[in-house]
C-alpha cells in the first residue's frame, strides 16, 4: 500500500486543480446574483482560470525543473490555497476574478506539470501505467463530481464552502508532500523572459479574441470599440480576426525564437522539437480537443438550465448526473481495456462516441430538455470522456524520455487548459451571439408595435445580455410595455435561448469531427515504453 501513497497525495491535488474547472459551472446564476454580477462576467472568470495556466504552464514547468519538482508542488499548492481563500472570501467579481482567475492559476502552473513528472519519478513499469490512468481517472472524477458538489454544496449552503474545502485539501496535500520522491537533479539555468512574454501574450490574445467574437463579431464588426471616438476597426475588419492574427503571429514568434536560443546554446523556455514526436503531438491535440468540448458543454447546459429553465445549482447537477457516471465508469473500463486493446483504438471509440453524443444532445434540444435523449446523449458524452482519460496522460508521458518529462508535463498541462479556454470563449461565445442574434431577428419580425421594435433593437444593438427567462416579462413591463407584449417578448427571447442551444451543439459536433483527425498519431500497440534512442517515436 506504501508505494501507492505517493499517487493518492498527487491525486488529491489533481482533483482539486481539476475540480475548480466545472464546480463552478452549476452555480453561475447564484454567484450572478451574490456577487451582482453577470454570465458574460462569469463566462470570462472561468475562461482565464484555465487560460492563466495554459498561460503560464509552461513556465511552471521550467521553474520546477530549477527548484526541484517536489518543491514547485509544494510552493504551488500552498499559492493555489491562498487563491482558495481570496476566493471564498471575494465580495465581488473582481475579487473573485483575482482569487480563482489568476491566484489559483498561477498556483496551478506550479502544481501541474509536477505532478505529471513526479509520477513518472516514483513508478516505473507497470505501476507507472497504473498511476498515470489512476491520475487520469481522478480527472474524469473530479470532472464528474464537479456539478454534484458544486450543486449540492451551493443550494445546501454556499458556493464559497467549496473554495474553503479546497483550502483545506491543499494544505492537507502540503503535510503529506514528504513522502514523494524527488530524483531528477535540478538545473541551474537561468528563465529566458522574452520567451515567456511572447508565449503568454500570443495565448491570451487568441482566446480574448474569442471571448469577444460576440460582441464584436468574427471578420464583420458587429460593434466597433472606439478610442477618443474613433471607431477601431482596422481596414473595416472586426478586432476578434486582429486579435487572433496577432496572437498567432506570436506564437510563431515564440517557436521561433526558442529555435534560436537552442542554436545559440541558451535555455529554452520549451523544446520545439518535442512537437515532431507523433506521439506526443496527436496525444496533446487530442487532448486539447477533448477539453473543449468538456468546458464548453459544462458552459452551455447549466447556462440554459439555470438561465432558461429556471433549475437551482443542485438540480443543474442532478440533470448533468448521468454523464458524471458514464464518466467515472468508463475511465476504469478505459483502464481495464488498455491491457487488450490499443490506445489509438481506444480513443477513436471514444472520438466516434463523442460526435454521436453530440447529435444525440442536438437532437433532444426541446423547451424543457427532459427527454430520455438528452439523458443518454450526456450518458454517451461522458463515456467517450471517460475512455480518453483513460489513455492520453500515459500515451503523452510515454512519449518523451525521463529527462523531457517535466516539459511533457507542462505542454500537457498547456493544452489541457487552452482546450477548456478555447472551449469556454468559443462555445461561450457561439452562445450568447447566436442568442443576440436570434432574438433580435425574433423580435424584427414579431407583431410587436413598431415602436417597441425600434426601442429593443436599440437596447440590443451590442448584444443580450443572459438573463433569466422568467425575469423577461418583468423587465418588458419595468420598460412600460402592456402585459400582452411583454409576455411575447419573453416567448421571443425563450425560443431564442433554445435556438443559441441548437447552435452550439453544432459547435461541439464539429470540434469532435476534427478531433478525429488528430488521432492518427496515438500508439497502434498495445504496449507503450518510454521513448528513448531505440524506441523513438516516429516522426513525421
Amino acid at each position: 500500500m506504501k508505494k501507492w501513497n505517493v499517487v493518492i497525495v498527487l491525486g488529491a491535488a489533481q482533483f482539486v486543480m481539476v475540480l475548480d474547472g466545472t464546480v463552478m459551472n452549476v452555480s453561475i446564476s447564484t454567484v450572478v446574483s451574490d456577487l451582482d454580477t453577470s454570465v458574460t462576467a462569469m463566462q470570462a472568470a472561468i475562461t482565464f482560470y484555465t487560460l492563466t495556466m495554459a498561460a503560464f504552464m509552461l513556465l511552471g514547468a521550467k521553474l520546477g525543473d530549477v527548484w526541484g519538482r517536489r518543491r514547485a508542488f509544494v510552493i504551488g499548492s500552498c499559492v493555489y490555497a491562498a487563491g482558495s481563500l481570496i476566493t471564498a472570501l471575494s465580495p465581488s467579481v473582481g475579487f473573485l476574478f483575482l482569487g480563482w482567475s489568476i491566484i489559483e492559476g498561477l498556483g496551478a502552473v506550479l502544481v501541474i506539470p509536477a505532478i505529471a513528472a513526479l509520477v513518472a519519478d516514483n513508478y516505473r513499469g507497470a505501476a507507472r501505467v497504473t498511476a498515470f490512468a489512476v491520475i487520469g481517472a481522478v480527472s474524469g472524477a473530479a470532472v464528474a463530481a464537479g456539478p454534484l458538489i458544486g450543486g449540492a454544496v451551493t443550494t445546501y449552503s454556499s458556493w464559497r464552502f467549496v473554495f474553503v474545502a479546497e483550502v483545506v485539501i491543499m494544505l492537507g496535500v502540503v503535510v503529506c508532500a514528504r513522502i514523494i520522491t524527488d530524483s531528477t537533479a535540478r538545473q541551474r539555468i537561468r528563465i529566458d523572459i522574452v520567451s515567456v512574454l511572447l508565449s503568454s501574450a500570443g495565448l491570451v490574445l487568441i482566446v480574448f479574441g474569442m471571448l469577444q467574437s460576440k460582441t464584436w463579431g468574427w471578420v464583420v464588426p458587429l460593434y466597433t470599440p472606439e478610442i477618443a471616438g474613433v471607431p477601431v476597426a482596422p481596414l473595416g475588419v472586426s478586432l476578434t480576426t486582429w486579435y487572433i492574427a496577432l496572437g498567432a503571429a506570436l506564437i510563431a514568434l515564440f517557436i521561433g525564437w526558442q529555435r534560436r536560443l537552442i542554436r545559440l546554446g541558451r535555455p529554452s523556455l520549451m523544446q520545439p522539437d518535442l512537437l515532431s514526436i507523433t506521439t506526443l503531438r496527436s496525444g496533446l491535440s487530442v487532448l486539447g480537443a477533448q477539453y473543449a468540448v468538456t468546458a464548453g458543454l459544462f458552459f452551455m447546459v447549466p447556462v440554459y438550465l439555470q438561465m432558461t429553465l429556471g433549475f437551482d445549482a443542485l438540480e443543474t447537477g442532478l440533470k448533468i448526473f448521468p454523464l458524471s457516471v458514464s464518466l467515472i465508469l468508463f475511465s476504469i473500463v478505459g483502464t481495464a481495456l488498455s491491457r487488450r486493446w490499443s490506445p489509438r483504438r481506444i480513443v477513436r471509440v471514444g472520438q466516434s462516441i463523442l460526435v454521436l453524443s453530440a447529435v444525440l444532445l442536438l437532437g433532444s434540444v426541446t423547451e424543457d430538455l427532459r427527454g430520455g435523449l438528452f439523458a443518454v446523449g450526456m450518458f454517451l458524452a461522458g463515456s467517450a470522456l471517460g475512455l480518453l482519460a483513460s489513455q492520453l496522460g500515459n500515451v503523452n508521458m510515454s512519449s518523451v524520455s525521463e529527462k523531457d518529462t517535466s516539459e511533457a508535463g507542462g505542454l500537457q498541462g498547456v493544452f489541457q487548459n487552452l482546450g477548456s479556454s478555447l472551449g469556454t470563449a468559443l462555445i461561450g461565445s457561439l452562445l450568447i451571439g447566436a442568442l443576440s442574434t436570434s432574438f433580435a431577428s425574433g423580435v424584427a419580425v414579431s407583431d410587436l408595435p413598431s415602436d417597441v421594435r425600434e426601442t429593443v433593437s436599440a437596447a440590443t444593438d451590442r448584444g443580450v445580455t443572459v438573463v433569466p427567462a422568467a425575469d423577461v416579462a418583468g423587465i418588458g413591463e419595468a420598460a412600460g410595455l402592456s402585459d400582452e407584449d411583454s409576455s411575447e417578448l419573453a416567448d421571443i427571447y425563450r425560443e431564442s435561448q433554445l435556438s443559441s442551444l441548437r447552435v452550439s451543439f453544432v459547435g461541439l459536433i464539429l470540434i469532435s469531427l476534427l478531433s478525429i483527425l488528430f488521432s492518427r498519431g496515438i500508439p497502434a500497440h498495445v504496449s507503450m515504453r518510454r521513448r528513448d534512442g531505440a524506441d523513438a517515436a516516429a516522426k513525421p
